[in-house]
């Protein structure tokens, strides 16, 4: 992709951005309990959060016992006890994994009922998922293209049926017969497609309602180029932009550091593509990423003002949302209450 394509694609985002950048607070199921999660959860209702995206994982980033406390509690378990803790705030998965431990007419079903449990609430993201989650459920994990393929057959399956078909589909890695939600309610609940490269930045264009990318200056032009693309070929009008970024604080920014180092293989790229499932190596990959890596690419500081304007800078990508992860360790509820007190107003404010 030419670099005046992504320029083109960042400046396409741009003016559809609306008047104010929704910000969903990322609840990270791999760090946090259910229970304390919970708590997350109403705290960032209160603090003035547009939506909550909880992870969804089988297998934490970091070895048990290790540099933080692993956790792995079920999302669709956890999502019905938010639907109810909380009362206004969006809902939904950051994100599900769509080859191999979910089949996708069970997907269309929880969305579905999440959507029942909190109308107008819930939203639905989606992606190809890791070794990390789907190798310890049974999957051989597939090179990139069986990926893309899978992605692909199971998105397609999940938005037709949220459409309200009755669905007879046969591709070649899911099937459905007579599939149909008989509990479909009256709002259809977004797809946002999480990607981090052109092609299912492509697919999403073609049927989702939104992409979900990294708030990287050289990854998300691209993959915004691409999406913007993928719509065009459709004859669609292109939806949401989420940008996420993992965010912590602390006393000082030392501590804010100290307490999402965990996070580093987050930032690996290799873990979203190649059969790296064993914790132990998924930590191990974590080692190579530098602080200063790290820091520039998330929102981790003491200081308000420096998340404000690297929040700024991600809506000058062409962000509709950011996805902020909660990745403050030490002091998860004080990351919250620092955004209620500091940081969401001077976003909104003029």
């Amino acid at each position: 992709m030419s670099v005046i394509e992504s320029i083109r694609g960042v400046l396409w985002a741009r003016r559809h951005q609306p008047d104010q950048m929704a910000v969903v607070m990322g609840a990270s199921h791999e760090r946090f309990g259910p229970q304390e999660l919970l708590r997350q959860a109403v705290l960032a209702e209160e603090a003035g959060f547009d939506g909550i995206a909880c992870s969804d994982h089988l297998t934490p980033w970091w070895v048990p016992g290790g540099l933080a406390p692993a956790h792995c509690g079920n999302a669709w378990v956890w999502l019905g006890a938010a639907s109810q803790a909380t009362s206004g705030i969006a809902l939904g998965t950051g994100v599900t994994g769509v080859v191999h431990r979910y089949n996708p007419v069970v997907l269309a079903q929880q969305v579905a009922t999440l959507e029942a449990l909190a109308p107008g609430r819930a939203f639905l993201g989606v992606g190809s998922s890791e070794a990390m989650n789907e190798v310890p459920a049974g999957m051989a994990w597939p090179d990139t293209a069986e990926q893309l393929q899978r992605t692909a057959e199971a998105l397609e399956i999940i938005v037709r049926l949220l459409d309200g078909e009755t669905l007879d589909f046969r591709g070649v890695y899911f099937t459905t017969q007579g599939a149909r939600l008989y509990d479909r309610p009256a709002r259809r609940p977004p797809v946002i497609v999480s990607a981090f490269h052109e092609q299912i930045a492509e697919v999403a264009g073609q049927l989702a309602d939104g992409l979900w990318t990294l708030g990287s200056p050289t990854i998300a032009p691209k993959v915004i180029a691409a999406y913007r693309r993928g719509a065009e070929k459709a004859g669609r009008e292109p939806g949401e932009i989420w940008l996420q970024a993992l965010a912590a604080t602390g006393q000082d920014d030392d501590a804010a550091l100290a307490g999402s180092r965990e996070w580093k293989p987050a930032l690996v790229q290799e873990l979203y593509t190649d059969d790296i499932h064993a914790t132990d190596a998924i930590q191990a990959k974590g080692e190579d990423v530098s602080d200063g890596q790290f820091t520039r690419a998330n929102l981790v500081s003491a200081d308000p003002d420096s998340h404000v304007t690297k929040l700024k800078l991600l809506g000058e990508l062409g962000a509709t949302g950011v996805v902020v992860v909660n990745a403050s360790g030490a002091d998860p509820e004080g990351l919250i209450r620092l955004y209620g007190s500091q940081v969401l107003p001077r976003l909104r404010e003029g």
